[in-house]
């Protein structure tokens, strides 16, 4: 297996509201109007929301006729997956025309490796330079950049950028850059957040000031991720991703197609074709995508992102169906395009067990138990889970009946 390339230098490239902005930059105008891009799972609710109508008051997650209630004039759009990705792909290319190292972390926002940058373009500011460069002109006044040691630290630094510009940190100067950032730059759930605004901490410097155990003992493994995140104690190198070689599978219908049965039915054999490709052999299915070409030259789009890389069928096809059924196609489908586009190795279980579905979901049960006893000893510093055994099953005294031992998933 080939290894992937990575840098510990990191800059990052950030443009907010990128499927929104996509659209502006094909709407000539569409920009000096309160604008709001319809969910793709749903239309009746909204996804991204221009400045524009947030000054109105209008939020990603209202209905549709809560934001017109609020807003009379603001137009809606319809998205367009399909052209996002597009031009999110076409972004990653420019970008590999500066590094070989290039991390995609979703829509908008991607990792530049710069380990050996310096040689060719000189100082980091040349780099940042170049990097803009590559950014299309309809995207270079809104593109956020940031420069430092690890994808975090780069990350806090675009975060922290105006538009159009850039920050650098440099070497060594980490940790002070950090210290005075908001708590809002941690991969932080609503209930974190809360918790720790409740507990007076609203800056990294006020986490990172605690000590490291009583932030573990109070968040577990997460708390400690973020205390060392914090502390700028982690710099996470920016991981290149090896060209992928999607395997592909499609299917044209004589006659356009409309009902979900017939449109579920040919899924099932698209995936079924594409798990038999030679190359999917010792590989586990990680992304896939659906692709749906309607008529009138529309589109319908699905991208999923498996939990659990799996080469069941079944497994594979379920997200997707249900996606089919929430957010069916706008109309009759007349080609239908399955791609995997990601995969992880297959493991020594998966080898053993294909054959065995009670073996391998006995397997899975067993890493759940050991990541939750391995969670439980982090917090409280010893072993508390016992397993019940009978020692004396023929004693009438319970306490002579039963033991307990420590217990090792």
């Amino acid at each position: 297996m080939t290894r992937r390339p990575t840098s510990s230098l990191a800059a990052c490239v950030w443009i907010p509201l990128f499927p929104l902005r996509c659209e502006e930059a094909r709407h000539e105008g569409l920009a000096t109007y309160p604008t709001a891009l319809l969910a793709p799972d749903t239309t009746r609710k909204l996804w991204q929301v221009s400045s524009l109508a947030r000054h109105a008051g209008v939020k990603p997650g209202m209905t549709v006729s809560q934001a017109i209630g609020l807003c009379h004039t603001l137009r809606l759009i319809e998205p367009d997956p399909v052209h996002y990705d597009e031009h999110f792909a076409s972004l990653l290319s420019a970008l590999n025309e500066v590094s070989p190292v290039v991390e995609s972390a979703e829509l908008g926002l991607a990792y530049v490796g710069t380990d050996g940058l310096e040689g060719i373009f000189g100082k980091p500011q040349k780099i940042i330079d170049a990097i803009r460069q590559t950014v299309g002109p309809s995207d270079r006044p809104t593109v956020r950049l940031g420069f430092g040691l690890g994808k975090f630290t780069a990350w806090v630094a675009a975060s922290r950028a105006k538009p159009g510009e850039a920050i650098i940190v440099p070497l060594g100067a980490e940790k002070a850059f950090l210290a005075s950032q908001p708590i809002s730059v941690l991969p932080l759930d609503s209930a974190t957040h809360r918790r720790l605004r409740q507990l007076a901490i609203r800056t990294l410097g006020a986490l990172a000031a605690l000590p490291e155990e009583a932030v573990t003992a109070q968040f577990g493994a997460m708390g400690r991720r973020l205390w060392r995140l914090a502390a700028g104690c982690i710099a996470e190198p920016v991981e290149g991703c090896i060209a992928p070689e999607p395997i592909v599978a499609a299917l044209t219908f004589f006659t356009p197609v409309g009902e979900r049965e017939l449109l579920a039915h040919a899924l099932d054999q698209l995936i079924a074709r594409a798990l038999t490709h030679p190359r999917r052999i010792g590989w586990r299915v990680h992304a896939v995508r659906l692709r749906a070409d309607l008529e009138g030259s529309s589109s319908w789009f699905a991208a999923i992102l498996l939990k659990d890389p799996t080469a069941a069928g079944a497994r594979i096809a379920a997200p997707l169906k249900t996606r089919l059924e929430q957010s069916p196609p706008t109309g009759a489908v007349e080609r239908l395009v399955l791609e995997f586009t990601a995969f992880a190795p297959g493991t020594s279980e998966l080898q053993l067990f294909a054959r065995d579905a009670q073996a391998a979901a006995r397997a899975c049960q067993q890493r759940a138990l050991q990541s939750a006893a391995r969670e439980i000893r982090m917090r409280v510093k010893r072993a508390n889970l016992y397993h019940v055994i009978e020692v004396q099953p023929w004693s009438r005294l319970p306490e002579r009946r039963y033991a307990l031992i420590d217990y090792e998933p």
